[in-house]
């Protein structure tokens, strides 16, 4: 499969890329963990509704939904692995305002609308198709990275995890932040490339080219996918 950003690298660009060394491949641990972040109804809205738009402001609309698929299939199989699995929402508080200064960016204020990602609100729940199980943890979160303030590093290290296999939107924002977090607590980290979605394409690429270039290792969902299957059958012989 070639990259999301190949189309978009210059001659100069590759010339710069071979120079330094640029994107080799970080590899995987032994021990990984599938982190869901934000797979919300504000993030994606309603597939197939014509007033998504309207209803959804924030939402990457139906780019978001292939990617969806995509994620499902990660998510049964780490949960035919036994390989750890947590999911982030971004939730705020209806009343108080507790997220700051990214409210100043654009400019949503307390009361815009049920389908942003106010808590107890539609727009805050994890989308139908990825619903957690109660034995999954749910992290809720008032930044862009799952990292920053809660409690997910120390559960990391609890499952002696190794590696952090990210999915979910949006790729620029959410994603890239805790892809960026990951690499600095010195995690392998893995995105798979159709597993992610976000509003503006540019941006998607972009993100992604990143991310390969210096945090993480971008892969194929099927990539993931085999490793994922290997790591399932090594917790069966542990298990044994």
């Amino acid at each position: 499969m070639a990259a999301t950003w190949d189309q978009i690298l210059t001659a100069e660009d590759r010339a710069v890329l071979e120079r330094g060394k640029w994107a080799q491949r970080a590899g995987v641990g032994q021990r990984p963990a599938l982190i869901v972040v934000d797979a919300q109804n504000y993030m994606t809205g309603i597939r197939g509704a014509a007033d998504t738009a309207e209803k959804y402001p924030l939402a990457c609309g139906e780019v978001a939904f292939p990617a969806v698929a995509e994620m499902r299939r990660l998510l049964l199989a780490c949960r035919a692995a036994t390989v750890p699995i947590f999911f982030t929402r971004y939730v705020v508080d209806p009343v108080n305002d507790d997220v700051g200064m990214f409210h100043r960016k654009i400019g949503v204020g307390l009361g815009r609308g049920e389908n942003l990602y106010f808590k107890g609100t539609h727009g805050a729940e994890i989308v139908e198709d990825l619903k957690p199980l109660a034995t999954e943890i749910v992290i809720d979160k008032k930044k862009w990275s799952g990292f920053f303030g809660t409690p997910l590093l120390s559960l990391l290290i609890d499952r002696r995890v190794d590696t952090c296999i990210i999915i979910g939107g949006s790729t620029s924002n959410c994603v890239r932040v805790t892809v960026v977090d990951s690499n600095q607590y010195n995690f392998f980290t893995i995105v798979p490339e159709e597993a992610v979605f976000d509003r503006l394409p540019i941006s998607h690429r972009l993100t992604l080219f990143d991310i390969n270039r210096s945090y993480g290792d971008v892969m194929p969902v099927d990539d993931v996918l085999a490793y994922i299957a290997g790591v399932g059958t090594q917790n069966a012989t542990r298990a044994a």
